[in-house]
Formats: structure tokens, sequence, C-alpha cells
């Protein structure tokens, strides 16, 4: 157990063998910053002032040589080896509702949604504490780091944790997680983490955009909205993008919410046409960016966004909200690379 002290605050807290600065601190309750906790997004930069840290990931992308030669380095990243001072920049905004944990979770069910795209659920000894849109860090047998994945439903007394979960071509994580784990084997988790999460106190018509396995959070936030008393009266436009027929889903769990078709709106679109080869499609054809400005025009900056998917389509989607002037604190995401 190492003492980390937040240089320039009254803040402070133990970090236990084997965890991050950043873990470790949120779990403490100090508002570090972050976004994807496994080194891709650069967002959780620290600078070491006194101590030694171990760094687990050392061409983690989320750090540039121009930082390593300034002394910073990755909080999510970072294992210490003494005590250590650091300095970062902490913010209310950054403490999480529900404290991230570390604990053991059963694999209890599997079920294809597409033909790369697959369901996992986990059980718990615990409650499931997390808040719509929010994702876990998930540690895999054999793998080295873990692995962030969202879940898809929302907090439950019965320890229930949904992972909606694309496979990767070619991924290390996602190749054990498909081809390797079974009902029943113990998996390791950590949390809850991440900033994309519904804001019920925001009284706005809710727009969700997904792609892949953005549909994991994105459906989380609609389950989170329909369960909201202070949402009820609140619509939801639910954009989801794929490449072909093929990849498109999510309509089914909308279904199942209170009011489909009344106040909750599902739109498919596909990029690749060429990719129907049975000629069935009969949906919106072009980027998912583009038919949300189809649809709802200039009205967008009435809404509340909260989207995920593929890092082309978060960019994309990113540079149409700053085009029409939606405002900033009304865009809700996680980065992931």
């Amino acid at each position: 157990m190492f003492k980390i002290t937040v240089t320039g605050t009254s803040s402070h807290f133990d970090c236990a063998e084997g965890d991050t600065i950043l873990r470790s601190g949120l779990r403490a309750g100090i508002g570090m910053p972050y976004e994807c906790s496994v080194g891709s997004c650069g967002t959780c930069k620290i600078e070491i002032l006194e101590g030694e840290v171990e760094t687990l990931w050392q061409e983690a992308p989320g750090l540039s040589e121009r930082d390593v030669k300034r002394g910073r380095s990755l909080a999510c990243q970072s294992r210490p080896k003494s005590d250590c001072t650091i300095k970062v920049r902490v913010g209310g905004e950054y403490e999480s509702r529900h404290r991230p944990r570390s604990f053991a979770a059963e694999l209890t069910e599997v079920r294809d949604l597409t033909h790369d795209l697959r369901e996992f659920r986990l059980r718990a000894d615990e409650p499931a504490k997390f808040l719509p849109g929010q994702y876990a860090l998930m540690a895999l047998p054999g793998v080295v780091g873990m692995r962030a994945y969202s879940m898809s439903n929302i907090e439950n007394s019965d320890g229930e944790w949904h992972f909606q979960i694309k496979r990767v071509p070619d991924g290390t994580g996602t190749t054990v997680l498909f081809d390797k784990t079974r009902a029943g084997d113990k998996l390791h988790l950590d949390g809850p983490y991440g900033m994309g999460y519904l804001r019920p106190g925001r009284l706005r018509d809710i727009v969700c955009i997904a792609g892949g396995s953005g549909l994991s959070p994105t459906i989380s936030v609609a389950r989170g909205m329909s369960k909201e008393k202070s949402l009820s009266g609140r619509k939801l436009h639910f954009f989801f993008g794929g490449r072909g027929p093929q990849d498109i889903c999510g309509e089914e769990f909308l279904r199942s919410l209170p009011g489909y078709g009344e106040r909750i709106f599902y739109y498919p679109s596909i990029s690749k046409p060429e990719l129907d080869v049975e000629h069935r499609w009969r949906g919106k054809v072009g980027f998912v960016h583009d038919l949300v400005v189809e649809t709802l025009g200039e009205s967008l900056p009435q809404f509340e966004f909260y989207f995920a998917g593929p890092p082309p389509m978060v960019q994309a989607v990113q540079m149409m909200l700053t085009e029409k002037k939606v405002p900033f604190d009304q865009i809700h995401f996680d980065r992931f690379f």
C-alpha cells in the first residue's frame, strides 16, 4: 500500500499493490480526469513530482513523446512502486456517484445479436451499481491489460452486468472472449467508469447515436431514460449505423420499452449499400451522422446527445454537432480508440 499525494491540494489516497494511480484515486473519491481508462485517450495525464512508478503500457497512444519529455505519465497506466506526489487537475465532475470496485462475476449467458456482435451476461454476488451509459474494465485469461466494455443494462439488485461486444478482427481480447470463454467461467470486473452517462436532470429530448458495440452504452441510456421519472415526458431519437444490413440491430431492445413508436423512435442506416447482396434493404443509405441532420435539422441544439461507436463515426458526430452549434455541455461520450 502506497500513499499518493496530490500537490497543491489537501487530497491524498492509498494505492493498493497492483492497482493504478487512476483507479485507486477514483475509488477514494478523488475527481481525477479520465475517459477510457486503458491508455488510449490521454485524458488522465499526470506529472510524477516525487516517487517512482511502473508504466504498464510503454507504447500507450494516449502519451506522446513530447509528453514523456515533459515528465508526464498516464494515471491509468501508472502503478506506484513507492509513495508518490503527483500533479493533476482534479474536478468534481469526475467524481463517480458509484465508486469503482474490483470483483469477480460468473458468465451466465451468451447470445449472438449480429454476425459479429454478441451479448455477454455476467452475475456478481453483490448488487450491480452503475449509471446508464457507463463501462467496466474486464480482465481476460491470458490477455495482458484490461479491456473496457460498456454495460447495456441498468443498475439492479441481482448483480447482473450485461455487455454487447463486437468482435475485433485479430483482436486479442475479443478472440479470447468469443472463442475461449463459456457459461460458468469466472471473470474479473472493475467498475463502474465513464463520463458518457445519462443526465436525468437535463430535461431535454434525447438523441442516441450508435454504431457497432456503441449499441451497448446507448441502449443502457435508453433503458435508463425509460425508468427515469423526471424524463417521462421526453422523447428519445435512437440512430444506429452499420456498413451493411447484417450489421443493423438494436430495435428489439427499444421495442421492449414503454412508449416505443410514441416517444421512442429508431432510425437505422447503412453506409455501404453494395453489401446488401440480396437487395432487401429498404431503409436509409448513408452515414449515420448525416441521417441525424436529415431527420432533426435545425432543431439539433435543443437535444441532449449520447453517442458511441467506431472512432471515425464518433469523430464525424463530434464535427457535425460542432458545426450545428450544439452546446458542449449537451454532448456526452467516452473516447475509445
